[in-house]
């Protein structure tokens, strides 16, 4: 009887020490407001490009697209559709990345039709579902006082 009893309270003991607990700061609202999961987090899309297939000579047609992509970063990130952008270091493969605040590939292709660099074929998308943090979106506020030069 003792064998039986220790056989089945310690099974018992193991999964409530790796049970969930509870979170004591979390906040519905807010949870509900990032479309938060019960883990805190949510898909987005994360987009890295890659120089494109574009063969364009003329500097100023390639700079006026490349602005163009910068003034398109910045409207996606007034409207929420874009968590992060930037440069990536040089590398044989990749020039940057994007977050999308969407949560399919279909939905990421359309706001990528709207970049000018990536239209023209300039930069090209690698674009993979990716889970993160819903609250990443709440940085790109405190992200506007930290840059003294703007683009």
């Amino acid at each position: 009887m003792k064998f039986l009893a220790t056989v089945l309270i310690i099974p018992i003991a193991i999964l409530i020490g790796y049970s969930q607990n509870l979170n004591p700061k979390y906040d519905s609202l807010l949870a509900k407001k990032f479309q938060a999961d019960d883990y805190g987090m949510k898909y987005y899309t994360l987009v890295l490009l890659k120089t494109g297939t574009a063969k364009i000579e003329d500097k100023k047609i390639v700079d006026s697209l490349f602005y163009a992509h910068l003034k398109n970063i910045g409207r996606l990130a007034d409207e929420g559709k874009l968590v992060v952008a930037g440069p990536l270091a040089k590398n044989d493969k990749y020039r940057g990345i994007f977050i999308l605040n969407v949560d399919t590939i279909e939905k990421a292709t359309e706001l990528l039709d709207t970049d000018p660099a990536v239209h023209a074929k300039l930069l090209e998308p690698d674009i993979f579902r990716w889970y993160g943090s819903a609250a990443l979106p709440d940085y790109l506020e405190l992200s506007k006082k930290l840059g003294k030069y703007s683009f």
